[in-house]
């Protein structure tokens, strides 16, 4: 049962990659309220991207990233979902099925909404946040466990969410111009608080797959310390050096074990996948 659980709560940080800590070394991605836009596009409407999480051995889990081109409330948007799912024996013992969605705005590549559907065990929480621009609020509701609230709330002009954070960096920090020590920032909004995303990055490495070998960048994505993480560096993502930015790879070092997670699968994405 401890397997189980290791498993599940690999499949929830998967999905989340939350962190909340204080920046360090020079942010590249949010200075001063403004955010960078370099103008390139690694991503498309019907890309998809499969992953499977392993504990060692074990498969307990997948993790599935989409992009569909769709329109919400007359405006063009990117509509980017994040699953986490269990699978096999896990997901008869303790079954996760978490989802996070950002509608973003081409144009500006800022989120217009964001949505969270957690459903772990027995708990469920669905959460929709709403992105105005002009007064810097965010109005969202909440309904956990069948309780419901909302509220209206200020937040950083150029406040996005995780799901947004991650592919605006596909876009804009992830790529040569980086050097060792740089550190990417991004102020988010999530679980009803604003946070920092934090990302060191690590250099280059050469990451075997069952597709061939791809060069990465590694990122290690500041985390907290002590709430499911062992270390502050206990998270780190290779993300492939070409044109696309995907990220190939993701480990884990929590309190409960070690999980990787890992790509196996790819289609729709804008360039071809270069191998080394």
């Amino acid at each position: 049962m401890k397997l189980i659980f290791n498993i599940s709560i690999a499949l929830i940080t998967l999905a989340s990659c939350m962190t909340n800590v204080s920046a360090q070394n020079r942010a590249l991605s949010l200075d001063n309220g403004t955010i960078k836009n370099c103008g390139h596009h690694a991503y498309q409407g019907g890309e998809s991207l499969t992953y499977t999480v392993k504990y060692g051995f074990i498969t307990g889990g997948h993790g599935y990233f989409t992009v569909r081109d769709t329109m919400l409330n007359g405006v063009k948007t990117n509509h980017v979902t994040v699953r986490g799912e269990t699978a096999g024996i896990v997901d008869v013992l303790y079954k996760v099925r978490d989802s996070y969605e950002s509608f973003i705005d081409p144009t500006t590549q800022m989120p217009i909404k964001a949505i969270r559907d957690i459903r772990e065990g027995g708990y469920t929480k669905y959460e929709e946040v709403k992105y105005n621009r002009i007064d810097s609020t965010v109005n969202a509701e909440k309904t956990r466990n069948g309780q419901y609230s909302q509220w209206i709330e200020e937040v950083p002009a150029y406040t996005l969410d995780m799901v947004s954070a991650f592919y605006h960096g596909r876009n804009n920090s992830f790529n040569d111009d980086l050097v060792v020590g740089d550190t990417i920032k991004y102020t988010t909004y999530f679980g009803s608080k604003v946070y920092p995303l934090i990302i060191r990055y690590l250099g280059r490495e050469t990451v075997s797959t069952a597709m061939g070998k791809i060069e990465c960048y590694k990122f290690c994505p500041v985390t907290e310390e002590g709430r499911s993480f062992k270390t502050k560096d206990a998270m780190q993502v290779w993300i492939s050096c070409d044109e696309n930015r995907i990220p190939i790879k993701i480990k884990f070092n929590l309190l409960v074990g070690s999980f990787v997670c890992e790509l196996t699968k790819y289609e729709g994405i804008k360039y071809n996948m270069k191998m080394s």
